[in-house]
């Protein structure tokens, strides 16, 4: 593990805990920086960054720490409790930019709701909760694909893939309502061989006995474990209101189409939440060097 700051700064924070497995690498002493600064200026240049700047930049601890995941010095970067949002996401897309064949990066939310069958057995995938705001069709059929990895991955099953509206196979019509079964259809047409349906309404796509009445025949309703948003505003208020009301557990945001694993927490998160989102980041650099040897105390995400 290493942690990005200046060692007095950080032994103070840890408050007597030993930290003396982790590394500390200050970015003004780092015997990085150079090659960090040279790095992100080749990568910036065309918009105008100058060396100067470059400088400057690398100094912030989170494109510094983004650069050590690009230059494979780290193999993930998790980041976030004491930044905005904005500022955790933009070297992530200035520096490690996005897979190939992904047009726009995305987020989710990995939910342990207790004492359920809902989902997977109470495991669910909610996106997108942090990062694109009002998605196009097209944006939030890759954001369901893109979840539908990203499930497969982490809980090494196979995704049920619920795109939620307020309507259910056309029980309400208008703008809103038409992206989403537009998006459900191309994301149907790209992906043949992952289980999507919708629109659902959200106890549609949970509730068996619901989706009997609602959505007869759907290979969804009834038993979905990802759950795709149509915008971000459902999305944030959903995981917060599912955290705080079911007690569930709430890992993320983790970013998913991104080149390398980078995952962003919430200001105000506590320190179950950074093991936890730490523990998922670990598995994904895992999942990307096939190497299967996830923390114990998070396999129950993988089962």
């Amino acid at each position: 593990m290493v942690l990005i700051g200046k060692a007095d700064e950080i032994n103070k924070l840890a408050m007597g805990s030993d930290i003396s497995a982790a590394r500390i690498e200050d970015p003004a002493s780092s015997s990085f920086f150079e090659d960090y600064v040279s790095t992100y200026y080749e990568l910036r240049k065309a918009k105008g960054i100058t060396i100067e700047q470059s400088r400057q930049i690398m100094s912030d601890q989170m494109h510094f720490a983004a650069m050590m995941v690009k230059r494979g010095n780290a193999d993930g970067l998790v980041g976030g409790a004491v930044y905005g949002t904005a500022n955790t996401v933009r070297p992530v897309f200035q520096i490690l930019k996005t897979a190939p064949g992904i047009n726009k990066a995305s987020s989710f939310f990995v939910i342990v709701v207790p004492d359920t069958n809902y989902g997977s057995n109470g495991i669910f995938i909610y996106a997108d909760c942090s990062i694109i705001e009002d998605p196009t069709a097209e944006e939030l059929a890759d954001i369901a694909l893109s979840s539908a990895e990203s499930f497969r991955s982490l809980i090494c099953t196979e995704p049920k893939i619920a795109m939620l509206s307020y309507s259910t196979y056309g029980s309400a019509k208008s703008d809103l309502t038409a992206k989403v079964m537009n998006a459900t259809k191309i994301a149907q047409q790209k992906s043949p061989g992952t289980v999507i349906d919708g629109e659902l309404q959200a106890d549609a796509a949970i509730v068996a006995s619901v989706s009997a009445v609602k959505a007869p025949g759907s290979p969804v309703a009834g038993k979905a474990n990802v759950l795709i948003f149509p915008d971000i505003n459902s999305g944030n208020i959903a995981y917060k209101l599912t955290q705080r009301l079911a007690k569930a557990e709430a890992y993320g945001p983790i970013m998913q189409g991104v080149a390398k694993p980078a995952n962003i927490l919430s200001r105000g998160c506590s320190a179950e939440d950074i093991v936890g989102v730490a523990a998922i980041t670990c598995i994904q650099s895992q999942r990307q060097t096939q190497v299967r040897t996830p923390s114990r105390k998070y396999d129950r995400l993988i089962k």
